[in-house]
């Protein structure tokens, strides 16, 4: 196929090879903009994608100083190439710039990704078709045919048959039972509520799970203390996409649950001297764990998707959490409607709980049904105006808290977790201690989660007598 003419020819036959160098150039170009963009790439094409063997070039370099962790701009991957003796087959200094001037928005060059990638497939395509004509005219017999052009189906693709016996299915499977039987850790992501960790045995890998509530809840807190749970607790390393707080806010929630000193008093700079010793001991657990935090206000799924990526490779992130759902946007792709939007997002944070091996934690708001009810306590049905999220996911944790509506209530001070969809699993609500003042939940030292029923709490469990554990060492 020559890069001049854009056609092929066959004995009697003559066709137009599908590419597009404009996509092609702006997608190099935002390759050298953006290092995020960059991780979206690699998940999307390859270098012999490219229509244009200069092209394949560039990206290679730009590839190789991605993985090394240097800058891949138009000086550092001119370098690159002038270092191999390959930078005037590729146009020169000159043309690099050119590339990166020529992008508009790192979105648009998303749209020309997925076109850079669809045309490949169709040349790939086409080679295939060819190949499958000599097969279907050759004298060999025609199990061998479907065969082999089975085969070029599946090349052109790059998908592979993804099929496991049984057998292999099974030892994996009682290696499974027999660690869990045996391990006196969790094989999930300890949330840190004994009651819901004994239910759930952590968070597992591939899992989506999702946390609602009417707004006000505290399903941020929660959220929060799962966090704590996971990189400060037993330094399993993490990430927080916060849309609606900033960093500087979840820090200080952080410190305020950790050290047990008021949330108010940070803010307002009130601070004692015992609050002050407070935190400068647990401050270095805190700065030390593993937890990354990304509180851009607008992010978009393709954004979330890159970054997990990264810190999948490069950190080894045991639990993703996204604060919250009904924030996103899926990215360059155009929907119908909002609810279609919040489908594809659903459907793809699960796909990517699977992809990474992690549990992804979305947490969602329920829709305004339960304040006209009589009974506020969620039901599972309350997450249907949130898209498919309540089919995607394979836990659901509806909180609730009487005392948000009724502030004399006898349950001041409570929780409910109230596990409403567990797959694979009981069904239950546990109670816990919600300790406003600390930005934090804590377990009840009494009373164990009843499965499909409220657990029995005696009548004195106040929030005022629910005693305050210190951080772990005191």
């Amino acid at each position: 196929m020559s890069e001049s003419g854009a056609t092929a020819e066959q004995p009697g036959v003559t066709f137009k090879v599908p590419h597009d160098l404009a996509a092609e150039q702006i997608v190099l170009g935002a390759m050298m903009r953006s290092k995020d963009f960059i991780a979206d790439v690699v998940e999307t094409i390859h270098p012999a994608d490219y229509y244009r063997p200069a092209h394949e070039l560039v990206h290679g370099v730009i590839l190789d100083l991605y993985a090394r962790g240097e800058p891949a701009d138009p000086i550092t991957t001119a370098a690159e190439l002038t270092k191999r003796g390959e930078l005037s087959r590729c146009g020169g200094a000159g043309y690099l710039h050119s590339l990166v001037n020529g992008v508009r928005s790192i979105a648009a060059a998303g749209l020309m990704l997925e076109h850079v990638r669809e045309t490949a497939l169709r040349r790939r395509l086409i080679e295939a078709a060819l190949r499958m004509d000599q097969l279907a005219q050759s004298e060999a017999p025609i199990d061998h045919v479907l065969a082999d052009c089975m085969a070029e189906v599946l090349a052109v693709t790059g998908r592979q048959p993804d099929v496991d016996s049984l057998a292999d299915v099974m030892e994996g499977a009682l290696d499974e039972i027999e660690a869990i039987g045996t391990s006196q850790t969790f094989l999930g992501v300890p949330t840190g509520f004994e009651d819901l960790d004994a239910l759930t045995n952590g968070l597992r890998p591939g899992q989506l799970v999702v946390i609602a509530s009417r707004p006000a809840m505290g399903k941020s807190t929660l959220a929060l203390d799962i966090l704590r749970s996971s990189a400060i607790h037993h330094k399993l390393p993490a990430v927080l996409f916060s849309t609606e707080t900033g960093r500087n806010e979840v820090a200080m929630r952080l410190l305020s649950a950790e050290a047990r000193v008021p949330l108010h008093h940070m803010r307002s700079g009130n601070m004692t001297d015992d609050g002050w010793t407070r935190v400068a001991r647990r401050m270095p657990d805190v700065s030390e764990a593993p937890l990354f935090i990304d509180d851009a206000p607008k992010l978009t799924l393709t954004e979330i998707r890159s970054k997990c990526r990264r810190l999948k490779q490069r950190n080894d992130i045991k639990l993703a959490v996204i604060d919250y759902v009904q924030l996103l946007d899926y990215g360059h792709r155009r929907f119908q409607s909002r609810y279609e939007e919040i489908n594809e997002i659903s459907r793809h944070l699960k796909i990517l709980a699977r992809e990474l091996e992690i549990p992804i934690v979305a947490l969602s708001q329920l829709n305004r049904g339960i304040e006209h009810r009589t009974d506020k306590r969620p039901q599972l049905f309350d997450l249907r105006d949130s898209g498919t999220l309540e089919d995607d996911a394979d836990l659901v944790i509806l909180l609730h808290r009487e005392d948000a509506y009724e502030k004399e209530s006898p349950r001041a001070g409570e929780a409910d977790l109230i596990v409403a969809k567990h797959r694979g699993g009981p069904t239950a609500t546990i109670t816990v201690a919600f300790q406003g003042h600390y930005s934090r939940f804590v377990d009840f030292t009494r009373g164990t989660p009843v499965p499909h029923q409220q657990p029995t709490v005696p009548e004195d469990s106040e929030a005022t007598t629910v005693p305050e554990p210190g951080p772990p060492g005191e």
